[in-house]
């Protein structure tokens, strides 16, 4: 079940630092990117960096508590899945929260069993959502296949929409050499003419959005 998590990528705001690395190691290497803050300055300061997926945070924090890191999320993204925790039940608080669009609130401790499962639930949501954001400010249009930066369209060629769009399919947004040069061409074609193609891809977009892992191939970096 839990290999559909590996495009996920999470971010978890938690000030008590033994329960947050104890939640790390529980389920974050499920996750293509498990993201740990301490406060919530930190916290806002890592969304607008890594663009998470989900947000997890304590409701109480120093700094932005878990309701004003909401607000701050909500100007910016309004579906993204937002898992509060919380040692007390606040109806106050739990209140405020729902008006903010909280997804789960969940009361500590935190089963993370539990969380996994309803993680799970999540994922469906987060596929179907047309806008992926990608790194330095790039986001992809899943059903107009157009690639922007800062809301101004990028003039990339067909193939190239099709390059990017077969990533997102892929496991951490990755794939080998050979999956790309059959989908792009369909016939024998060198590995120069490839790392051509990349190479004149990223003078389009950015030298850090396609990335190169050795013995892996290319992938999207997130």
């Amino acid at each position: 079940m839990y290999s559909q998590f590996k495009t996920i990528s999470i971010l978890l705001a938690e000030d008590e630092k033994k329960l947050a690395l104890a939640m790390k190691t529980a389920i974050g290497e499920y996750f293509h990117k498990f993201i740990v803050t301490y406060d919530g300055e930190e916290a806002l300061e890592a969304y607008h960096k890594h663009m998470p997926n989900i947000v997890i945070t304590d409701i109480l924090m120093p700094k932005l508590t878990g309701l004003e890191l909401m607000q701050e999320f909500r100007k910016v993204d309004d579906d993204l899945p937002i898992i509060i925790l919380s040692a007390h039940s606040d109806s106050d608080k739990l209140l405020k929260a729902i008006d903010l669009g909280v997804t789960k609130y969940f009361i500590k401790p935190v089963d993370p069993d539990e969380l996994l499962e309803y993680i799970a639930l999540l994922i469906p949501k987060i596929k179907k959502k047309k806008i992926i954001k990608l790194k330095e400010g790039f986001n992809f249009n899943l059903q107009k296949k157009e690639l922007y930066l800062d809301n101004s369209i990028i003039n990339i060629t067909k193939r190239e929409i099709n390059l990017l769009s077969f990533f997102l399919e892929q496991e951490e947004y990755m794939a080998n050499n050979i999956a790309i040069k059959k989908l792009l061409w369909n016939e024998e074609v060198s590995d120069e003419r490839l790392r051509t193609f990349i190479r004149r891809l990223r003078a389009k977009t950015s030298k850090n959005l396609i990335i190169n892992s050795s013995g892996l191939g290319y992938g999207l970096a997130t």
